[in-house]
C-alpha cells in the first residue's frame, strides 16, 4: 500500500494505464484475426482501414512505437494482399 500522496496517485494512474494497454492490446488482436479470417475483399480492405486507425491512436497514446506500428501494418497488409490473390480476387 502506498505511503505518501503521490505514492497513492502513482497507484491510481497505473490501474487507469493499465486498463488502457490492455483494452488496445485486445483491440488490436480482435481486429488482426478479423482481418486475417475475411474473405471478402472489400470488407478486408475496410477492416484493414481499421486496424490502421487503431494502430495510429495506439502510437498516439504511446502504448508501441511508432516504427512498431508501421511495421506491423506493412505485414498484415503483405498477408492480406497475399490471401486475396492466392483466392483469385
Amino acid at each position: 500500500m502506498a505511503n505518501t500522496r503521490s505514492a497513492e496517485k502513482r497507484a491510481r494512474q497505473n490501474i487507469k494505464r493499465r486498463q488502457r494497454n490492455r483494452g488496445m492490446k485486445t483491440r488490436i488482436k480482435n481486429l488482426t484475426k478479423k482481418v486475417l479470417s475475411e474473405k471478402d475483399r472489400e470488407k478486408a480492405i475496410a477492416l484493414l482501414k481499421e486496424l490502421y486507425s487503431v494502430y495510429d491512436k495506439a502510437v498516439k497514446i504511446g502504448f508501441i512505437h511508432r516504427n512498431t506500428a508501421s511495421r506491423k501494418k506493412s505485414k498484415i497488409t503483405k498477408r492480406v494482399n497475399q490471401q486475396l490473390q492466392a483466392q483469385g480476387q
